[in-house]
């Protein structure tokens, strides 16, 4: 069966394929945020990292594929088989395609925080505070472009930690920084000026 028969076969948005699979399997919201730490990743990569066996990794990473979220990556041969997290063009679906992706990404990034409230508690004390914050700014659009351009610009001098271990300091970590910078609109869908 090819990739496009699977996809086609499969009921649904991407996003409400992910959030059928997601809640109930903290093993993939794991190796969903692996995937995206690391570009590709093994299932014995996944075991190492996660404290599961590898063949436990496996049958989830293999879940994530069937449902379309995940893909073989190229290698070179061998048993090891590399995963990597498919990022179908979210402009190729045009308008509705672009929505799709960004609501995965949100229902993901939604899950994570989830996930991270329902279990710090067993995070080494260190790592249990929660630092989310927001704030209700009034800005105009260039004001709102330039905020997201510096906060780009912060995240960007920790970006090299991903493609680059041996830069993050031992004690280092993968931590969701997730920024959303919207109006708030009215009632009647435009935002409320004042």
């Amino acid at each position: 069966m090819s990739d496009e028969e699977r996809r086609t076969e499969l009921p649904g948005a991407p996003h409400d394929r992910a959030r059928r699979l997601l809640p109930d399997h903290p093993v993939r919201v794991a190796l969903l945020d692996l995937l995206a730490e690391h570009s590709t990743l093994t299932s014995t990569e996944a075991a190492s990292r996660l404290g599961h066996s590898s063949g436990l990794c496996s049958f989830h990473l293999r879940q994530l594929a069937r449902y379309g979220l995940i893909e073989e990556a190229p290698h070179r041969g061998g048993r090891a088989r590399p995963w990597r997290l498919r990022w179908d063009d979210p402009g190729a679906g045009g308008e509705e395609g672009a929505a799709e992706f960004a609501a995965l990404n949100r229902g993901m990034e939604d899950e994570s925080y989830r996930h991270w409230l329902a279990h710090r508690d067993q995070a080494p004390p260190e790592w249990r505070q929660d630092e989310s914050f927001s704030a209700v700014l009034h800005l105009t659009p260039a004001e709102a472009a330039e905020l997201a351009t510096s906060v780009r610009r912060l995240f960007a001098g920790y970006r090299e930690r991903a493609d680059r271990p041996a830069a993050r300091p031992p004690d280092a970590v993968a931590v969701a920084a997730v920024t959303r910078l919207f109006p708030l609109l009215g009632e009647d869908g435009a935002p409320p000026h004042g």
